[in-house]
Formats: structure tokens, C-alpha cells, sequence
């Protein structure tokens, strides 16, 4: 492609060259990310520190956690000091889905469900990263309707850890397959077409879609799939 090619984008015009920079940054720095997120996991599934904690509580870590990561990182985006934070953040979240992943390692196939559930994941990202490249119609009103999903998720997840429903479980879960599925294509098209700039906030979107799916898989396969001991 031409790279004195321009996109329009909210800041101006974006030269085909500059996005796929950020494109190829965001795919180095996902892929990254990945390694604090194991780490994060196996740490606390070695010292059972999220499991210690009851699920009212560890859902209101997660909240304060995430959300004050969140906002460091978009504070940092544009310093020297952002990849260490967003890796620190992807640190965190690996800690908190070690309560899950420890379910599903006391499980006889566990592990095998857990590999299962990291190639799903990989297939549904580069599912997503292919038809981004190809569809050529402008998908920002989609992200509208994708929020309000993904806010519905939030609230019925939290009103789940009291009402303790597997079949609200279950339907949540797919439901969130789907919709950060959604997500994936939606943010890497907003960086092909020029829309996003930052490589940071475009990694933290789509890991925190990746982070989504994986869950939700591992759920349904834990449930589903599952062989006691």
C-alpha cells in the first residue's frame, strides 16, 4: 500500500504508514502482555491468594484494581512510563483469574480445558484480526450498542455473586463471548482506519477482549466439560 495514502481520523489525518505502526506496535505489546498475565496466574494459584478471598470481596479488589490501573494507564498512555503500567495491569488481572483457573486445575482434565480455552481464544483473535483487514464499511456505531452490552454484562455479573444462578452464569458467559468477540474486530478496525493512534489504548481494549473470552470460554468448559478427580 501507498504510504503517502491518508485516513481521516478524529485527530486530523493519519498516514497509512502511521497505522500500521500502531497496528504492528499493538500486536507486539498484546502479545507481551500475555507473559505478566501467566505470571499473575501462576503466582496466585501457587499461593491461593484469590481464592482466599470471598467472592464479594474479590470482586470489589477486582473493581478498585482494575479500574484505578485503568485510569493510570490512560494517564501514562502517552510517556515512557505507560507499557510498564499497562504490563503491571495485565499483571493484576492474571492474580485475579487464578481463582478460576485453580477451580479448573482441581478438575482431572483441567489443565487440558485450559489449553483448550487459550486456543479458542487464540482462534477467535485471529478470526477477528482477519475480518478486520477486510471489511471496509466504518463500524463505529457499532461500538454503541457493544458498551451498553458490555455494561449489562457488568451489572447482571455483579448481581450474580448473590443470587449464585448457574443458568444466568451460563447464558452471561456466552453472551460475553460474543460481544468482546464484537469488541476484538471493533477496536483493531478503529486502528486500521486511523481512528485510534494510541497503541497503547488500542492493546489495553483488545487484551482486556481476549481477557473477557478466555474467561467465559473457561467457564463454559469448566461446567460443561469438566471430569472430577
Amino acid at each position: 500500500m501507498n504510504q503517502n495514502v491518508y485516513a481521516y481520523s478524529t485527530g486530523g489525518l493519519v498516514s497509512s504508514a502511521e497505522r500500521n505502526r500502531v497496528l504492528r506496535n499493538t500486536y507486539w505489546l498484546l502479545a507481551l502482555s500475555m507473559i505478566p498475565t501467566v505470571l499473575g496466574a501462576w503466582i496466585g494459584v501457587s499461593t491461593g491468594l484469590a481464592r482466599a478471598m470471598s467472592p464479594g470481596i474479590s470482586m470489589i479488589v477486582f473493581m478498585v484494581g482494575a479500574f484505578g490501573l485503568m485510569f493510570a494507564i490512560e494517564k501514562t498512555k502517552n510517556s515512557a512510563a505507560g507499557v510498564p503500567v499497562l504490563l503491571g495491569f495485565t499483571f493484576f488481572m492474571g492474580l485475579m483469574l487464578s481463582r478460576l483457573i485453580g477451580a479448573v486445575l482441581g478438575l482431572a482434565n483441567g489443565a487440558g480445558l485450559i489449553m483448550t480455552a487459550f486456543a479458542g481464544t487464540g482462534l477467535i483473535f485471529f478470526g477477528m484480526a482477519a475480518l478486520s483487514s477486510v471489511i471496509k464499511r466504518d463500524l463505529g456505531n457499532m461500538g454503541k450498542f457493544l458498551f451498553i452490552g458490555m455494561i449489562m454484562l457488568l451489572v447482571a455479573g455483579v448481581a450474580n455473586i448473590f443470587l449464585q444462578s448457574s443458568a444466568l452464569m451460563i447464558t452471561l458467559s456466552v453472551l460475553a463471548i460474543g460481544i468482546f468477540s464484537a469488541f476484538i474486530l471493533h477496536d483493531l478496525k478503529r486502528v486500521q482506519d486511523g481512528l485510534e493512534t494510541n497503541y497503547i489504548t488500542a492493546t489495553l481494549g483488545v487484551y482486556l477482549s481476549l481477557y473477557n473470552v478466555f474467561q467465559s470460554l473457561l467457564s463454559l468448559l469448566g461446567i460443561f466439560g469438566g471430569r472430577d478427580e
